[in-house]
């Protein structure tokens, strides 16, 4: 019973979970703050970037059971910015992306656990059309806290590394020397808001107590 209860006041540790949220399981992705950034080793020698700015989707946490938990996420493929429109346009062709056979990005986790530094996300990415397993590794959930609105947010960052290849993103181009121009691995970043409207009769504040 004794490590059960020390394992339990650990996992809440671990997800910075606050009373602010123990009574509502829903929360929604913010798409004005929340984007999705990839980075390849381009001609290996510089790593380049590119954000999918729009990132939509929800989240189930009642902020009790982590087992219980889930997340469903969509990201437009067409989004994609590398600083570069050119750029932007070969990622969207056939040699990568394919957005319009492939327009979206989704995510589906399966399970929810504690992990090192945070917690793991395991779940489906299905890019390109295809679907494999990945694990994301987030950050420990920020605290809730409110916008000038009233509602309330809470935040968090997860990786993940994928093969390219694995989803039939099969562009080869190669240098002189043999080496490739893009790298087959590709490093996933995603940033995210959550969020959830306030029960304005019950004057709820970040920090779980009701006022008046």
């Amino acid at each position: 019973m004794k490590l059960q209860k020390i394992s339990l006041a650990l996992t809440f540790a671990l997800l910075t979970i606050t009373p602010s949220f123990a009574d509502s399981s829903t929360w929604t992705v913010d798409p004005m703050h929340s984007a999705a950034r990839f980075t390849v080793k381009h001609m290996m020698i510089s790593n380049v970037s590119g954000d999918f700015g729009k990132v939509t989707g929800e989240v189930k946490y009642d902020g009790k059971n982590l087992a219980d938990a889930s997340v469903n996420a969509t990201i437009d493929a067409n989004s994609i910015d590398t600083r570069e429109p050119k750029r932007d346009g070969h990622v969207k062709s056939p040699d990568f992306l394919d957005t319009v056979k492939f327009p979206t990005i989704t995510f589906k986790s399966t399970k929810v656990v504690p992990g090192k530094d945070g917690f793991d996300i395991q779940g489906n990415l299905t890019l390109h059309g295809v679907t494999k397993p990945v694990v994301l590794h987030a950050e420990p959930l920020s605290a809730a806290v409110k916008d000038g609105r009233g509602n309330l947010h809470i935040g968090t960052s997860a990786t993940t590394k994928i093969n390219r290849r694995d989803y039939g993103v099969n562009f080869s181009g190669l240098l002189d020397n043999g080496g490739a121009v893009v790298s087959d691995d590709v490093k996933v970043t995603i940033d995210i808001d959550l969020s959830r409207k306030v029960d304005t009769a019950s004057s709820e504040t970040p920090t779980g107590k009701k006022s008046g």
